[in-house]
């Protein structure tokens, strides 16, 4: 019973950047990860970033550089920062949260991020 929640997406030009957020509540077992995936019309679903409940960091290649993942514990939250964007990046864009150890994973409804050429 968790629930995710995002919030930050929009329409900004190539090169702009976005901060999206993702709080997670309900009933969230401590040792998680949560991160963010995106899908585009007719593509699958991918993996942008995660970060763990140490706070480490993984990103999908086409990303690193560009897009930072944080996150706040305490209030169950994670940002992706979004710079440099490019119309490739057009997506919505889904949070996740992972347990392992309970064999759990949730998922937001997504936000929609749009970028210009």
């Amino acid at each position: 019973q968790v629930q995710l929640v995002e919030s930050g997406g929009g329409l900004v030009e190539a090169g702009g950047s976005l901060r999206l957020s993702c709080v997670a509540s309900g009933n969230i077992f401590p040792l998680h990860t949560m991160g963010w995936y995106r899908q585009a019309p007719g593509n699958q679903r991918e993996f942008v970033a995660r970060i763990t409940f140490r706070g480490d960091p993984t990103y999908e290649e086409s990303v690193k550089g560009r897009f930072t993942i944080s996150r706040n514990r305490v209030g169950n939250t994670v940002y992706l920062q979004m710079n440099s964007l490019k119309p490739e990046d057009t997506a919505v864009y889904v949070c996740n949260l992972d347990v392992p150890r309970l064999n759990r994973t949730y998922w937001g409804r997504g936000t929609q991020v749009t970028v210009s050429s």
